[in-house]
């Protein structure tokens, strides 16, 4: 098992890859450097190779695919993945690396929005898009990591192994914020410089379309994550949505003794049944996820153990 893997995911990066490489082996010179290029069609495969990185391929189109692959490939202690751009410096890795191999921390996260990032990134709905997403997800999962979409992370061997990895795109630094909240992993934040894009160099992320998957990423893992309370607030509309149909009809009752309104007192009484439905779904649901962290946490024990065994045979 390796100490040190510091992956590099990438498309269409030949102007940047070059300096990424050659400043991650100045700041860690024990660490293998992968490169995954993932369908460029330019030469960044090839330049990455030349400077003596590891390089190899991942065909279907997307980071999260990319990272994947990444994750299942690759053994070791910790793990660093940075972006193929050149808008991360490599001088806080040795700093995040530590925090995974000393303190035992799961989940590193390089914060950029507590330094630089507002000044230097020119893109406006950028910079609103991730205060929006941060916000959202500490408010929804009582976190407090303060860099939501950075692709500058350090991770443990238990992170990487036990993580399952369901997004495609971008969306997938979403995906691994949420689930070390929701397993109680150990995330540390390091703040750290962020520099735009050199000129030439442009951005994979659609502010739009991958903003949109993003905030669909975020419902669908606090629904799967925190059932509960999604479907509990889900009765809670349906039922005042009920009642307020009922009313008119009740009160109407009570002047008249008739009902003139059957279709709403129908409606407003399969509204009601489905908001009952939607609670118990909930409680049904919320035991399945406590289930699933208890085995979690049995699972965790396995990894460390091979991850244990793995070490002791080196």
């Amino acid at each position: 098992m390796e100490k040190i893997a510091v992956l590099i995911p990438c498309y269409n990066e030949s102007q940047t890859i070059v300096k990424v490489i050659r400043d991650w082996k100045k700041e860690l010179p024990e660490a293998t450097i992968y490169v995954y290029d993932n369908n460029s069609s330019d030469n960044t495969a090839e330049l990455a190779r030349n400077e003596g990185a590891v390089v190899r391929h991942e065909y279907q189109q997307g980071k999260g695919n990319v990272i994947r692959r990444m994750f299942r490939e690759i053994d070791a202690k910790c793990y660093v993945m940075i972006d193929g751009d050149d808008t991360y410096p490599a001088e806080f890795g040795h700093e995040m690396v530590e925090k995974v191999l000393e303190r035992g921390v799961d989940m590193v996260v390089g914060d950029r929005l507590s330094s630089t990032y507002f000044e230097e990134n020119k893109r406006p709905f950028h910079n609103f898009g991730n205060s929006l997403v941060r916000g959202t997800i500490n408010r929804l999962f009582k976190s407090n990591i303060r860099d939501i979409m950075t692709g500058y992370r350090a991770f443990s061997y238990q992170f990487a192994k036990t993580f399952p990895i369901l997004s495609k795109g971008f969306e997938i630094e979403t995906e691994m914020s949420i689930h070390a909240v929701e397993k109680n992993m150990l995330v540390e934040n390091v703040i750290i410089e962020y520099r735009d894009r050199p000129e030439g160099s442009e951005s994979k992320l659609n502010t739009y379309s991958d903003g949109i998957k993003v905030l669909a990423t975020i419902g669908r893992l606090y629904k799967n994550y925190k059932p509960f309370q999604f479907f509990g607030f889900l009765a809670l509309l349906l039922m005042i949505l009920s009642v307020a149909l009922f009313i008119p009809v009740i009160v109407t009752y009570f002047r008249t003794k008739m009902v003139p309104n059957f279709p709403t007192l129908i409606v407003s009484g399969f509204i009601a049944l489905a908001a009952l439905q939607s609670f118990f779904s909930g409680m049904i649901l919320s035991t399945l996820v406590e289930k699933d962290r208890q085995d979690f946490e049995f699972r965790l024990q396995l990894v460390r153990r091979k991850r244990n065994e793995d070490t002791d045979g080196e």
